[in-house]
């Protein structure tokens, strides 16, 4: 049972959060107070993407459920105007559909399209869009007819773009296992779910709880990678019983080997040597959300 207090809190961290949202666009949208460059485009402060975005709405939906404000749906159902409106969609059919990164780039990134779907599928069914939920199960398809024969996704379509890692692959087990339970899809897109998982427990981790950054190499150590599997293992945890004991075990891990002295996660152990820069965005909200959903495990 929440209490009093603990809503307060987290009524008051959602204020936070729509207060940030940007402007100039068709619907919500969020954007990093700093400029980004990743390893396909370069994103100015303040550009609208549709990672934060699709966060910012998870947190919306999750609100709304929880306290029944109508304000959080509705916010949530204006990203779905951001994601309809302003994101170029560059593979668009009767059954298949990619969404971009941002507003402003063409890729096809295969985490950041289901992300999208996610988003379309949770607050379609809230709201009873039936075209919210086709649009979903259309960006389903198109990245499960790109999972390779042995379970993985790369992390995109561009050959520049061929490799597999640990959280973006991560992430697409997420927003898949979303999708399917939220609109029913359990039949068409299950085995695509399983076969994923599959392949990410066998492969990005050692027996002691290391997470791989790489399916075929150890290095970087990463704390979002760590965090990431901790959620990961606990929202899948109806595929595999021994997935909270995974969880844990990556958490013990990750707090041994990269959690410095004062308290705060260092951003990756290397090699032959520690990166120790105290990431907030990738390192320490993503700690703190993975540890918290341990504890309400009740691990």
């Amino acid at each position: 049972m929440k209490s009093a207090a603990s809503e307060m809190q987290a009524r008051s961290l959602l204020d936070d959060l729509i207060s940030m949202q940007l402007d100039g666009y068709c619907g919500a949208a969020w954007g990093y107070n700093f400029d980004w460059q990743s390893r396909n485009f370069f994103a100015p402060r303040g550009t609208a993407t549709i990672v934060p975005t699709a966060f910012a709405a998870r947190a919306l939906v999750e609100g709304a459920r929880a306290f029944q404000v109508e304000e959080y749906l509705a916010l949530a159902r204006s990203c779905c105007d951001f994601i309809l409106k302003d994101l170029p969609r560059p593979v668009s059919t009767d059954d298949q559909i990619c969404f971009s990164y941002s507003p402003y780039s063409d890729t096809k990134i295969f985490n950041a399209s289901l992300l999208a779907g996610e988003v379309l599928a949770e607050v379609g069914v809230m709201t009873g869009e039936e075209q919210l939920i086709d649009y979903a199960e259309r960006a389903v398809r198109y990245v499960v007819k790109h999972q390779r024969d042995d379970g993985s996704w790369t992390y995109g379509t561009d050959p520049k773009q061929d490799w597999v890692d640990n959280f973006h692959t991560a992430f697409v087990l997420f927003s898949l296992k979303r999708i399917i339970d939220a609109c029913s899809l359990r039949a068409q897109f299950q085995p695509a779910l399983e076969r994923g998982y599959q392949y990410w427990k066998k492969s990005f981790f050692l027996a002691d709880g290391w997470p791989k950054y790489y399916d075929d190499d150890p290095y970087p150590a990463d704390a979002h990678a760590g965090a990431s599997a901790i959620v990961t293992f606990l929202e899948l945890g109806d595929l595999d019983p021994e997935s909270t004991k995974l969880a844990e075990s990556v958490a013990r891990w990750t707090i041994a080997n990269l959690r410095a002295k004062q308290g705060f996660f260092y951003y990756q152990k290397r090699k032959f040597y520690i990166v120790k820069k105290p990431y907030m965005r990738w390192s320490q909200a993503w700690m703190l959300y993975g540890l918290a959903r341990l504890l309400e495990e009740g691990t």
